[in-house]
């Protein structure tokens, strides 16, 4: 059964994911991954884009900016959303997002698909779409948006502990552990560990959880006692 898009609103927050088809694998490599994430941080914008011109016109600026300022380019982008968090897995990808403009996210997700799948074709030398089509939940409340949040954050578990959805979760020290040390999530960055924090607008979610100690307490504590997805049926994209 096909899932009905919600409609998008303004200010609204959404749980979204991009599967790739068949479940093929999206990320070989880490190349991949980081052009993952420069996608999705440059995509988020009105105006028409390349990546190359994008990449040009960084490092044209990191040549004109001192080696101390070179965490202060500006950013030029007319944002279409605020991605809150995200998380990139071998075969899919999630994010958190607010849209800001009218058709943002709808959008958004149209031009990280077109643009990623356009890289990753010419690499591996395939052709045809890469993407299935987007999902994405409307998030109603502070309950579901902690647990989602935190959901995204933990969705890497699967990589060492094959089967934890519906088995629980064998070693919580080790997973805690791999999930802080996880790359491609933004939760190094909630809990205060440079990773890419320009990516993701991360002021309001802290607010919430209570900064980055409590981010991590409800990480940890969701790990620990709560670990079985099947619990939240109606509230997670899987």
């Amino acid at each position: 059964m096909t899932m009905q898009q919600p409609q998008f609103v303004n200010n609204e927050i959404y749980h979204a994911s991009l599967r790739g088809v068949g479940d093929v694998q999206i990320f070989k490599d880490i190349n991949d991954y980081y052009r993952g994430i420069f996608s999705v941080y440059e995509f988020d914008n009105t105006k028409l884009i390349t990546i190359r011109e994008r990449r040009k016109e960084r490092l044209r600026l990191k040549e004109i900016l001192d080696h101390s300022n070179r965490d202060k380019i500006p950013d030029t982008r007319d944002l279409l959303v605020e991605i809150l968090a995200f998380c990139f897995m071998p075969n899919h990808i999630h994010l958190l997002l607010r849209q800001i403009k009218n058709r943002g996210i709808t959008e958004f997700m149209r031009k990280v698909g077109l643009g990623y799948a356009g890289y990753f074709n010419a690499k591996y030398h395939r052709k045809g779409h890469l993407f299935q089509r987007f999902r994405a939940i409307h998030i109603a409340g502070t309950e579901q948006l902690k647990t989602v949040l935190t959901y995204i954050h933990a969705n890497p578990i699967s990589l060492i502990e094959p089967g934890w959805k519906e088995n629980g979760i064998k070693n919580t020290d080790e997973v805690l552990k791999f999930l802080e040390n996880y790359k491609w999530s933004s939760y190094q960055d909630c809990l205060g560990i440079k990773n890419f924090p320009s990516v993701t607008e991360r002021e309001f979610m802290l607010e919430i959880l209570g900064g980055a100690q409590g981010c991590k307490d409800f990480v940890e504590n969701w790990v620990k006692y709560k670990g079985k997805i099947k619990q939240f049926p109606k509230i997670i994209l899987d």
